[in-house]
């Protein structure tokens, strides 16, 4: 869903309409999930959602509809985000053993790093929408607008980097 579409979901929700309110919620829903994914523990996201689609639901009558809906939506996820914060630095925490074990990280960073020298090597639109939606977790439609693609071409993109990845990766295994 879009800008438009979630604002015109949130008019719709203003002026009673519970049809459109149970679709709002559920279409930010997945909107919520990426933004808290990204900035707190996994243990933590789904509460964090829960909060801030409560909050939605307690303050959807200050939406000002001459506004757009999404940093609106924003603001509150970044307060309930900072309630989370708050609360972590509260919570009493447990002394680590000094003989805990360290994961080697070397692998996933040389992965990384082959991954980027791969992309590189791709046309930029095939590379930045791999990047977006298989990396990143963006969905087609989410990295259409942030590309200026459109969907179908954002697959295009895709379908062809990847196919070119894929002959890459076959045809020089040591050069990675």
């Amino acid at each position: 869903m879009t800008e438009v579409g979630w604002r015109t979901l949130m008019l719709a929700t203003q002026a009673g309409n519970v049809a459109a309110y149970r679709q709002l919620l559920t279409e930010v829903g997945p909107w919520l999930k990426r933004y808290y994914r990204n900035r707190l523990p996994t243990s933590m996201a789904d509460d964090a959602v829960q909060d801030a689609l409560m909050a939605m639901h307690q303050k959807r009558h200050t939406y000002d509809p001459a506004q757009p809906f999404i940093p609106w939506l924003a603001a509150i996820a970044r307060h309930k985000w900072i309630d989370r914060l708050r609360a972590m630095k509260t919570r009493a925490t447990e002394e680590l053993p000094n003989d805990l074990a360290v994961l080697d990280h070397g692998e996933a960073v040389t992965s990384a790093r082959s991954i980027e020298l791969l992309l590189a090597k791709l046309k930029p639109a095939q590379a930045e929408a791999i990047r977006l939606v298989k990396l990143e977790g963006l969905s087609i439609e989410e990295a259409s607008a942030r590309t200026r693609q459109t969907q179908s071409l954002v697959k295009i993109n895709i379908y062809r980097g990847l196919g070119r990845l894929s002959a890459m990766v076959r045809s020089s295994t040591d050069e990675f």
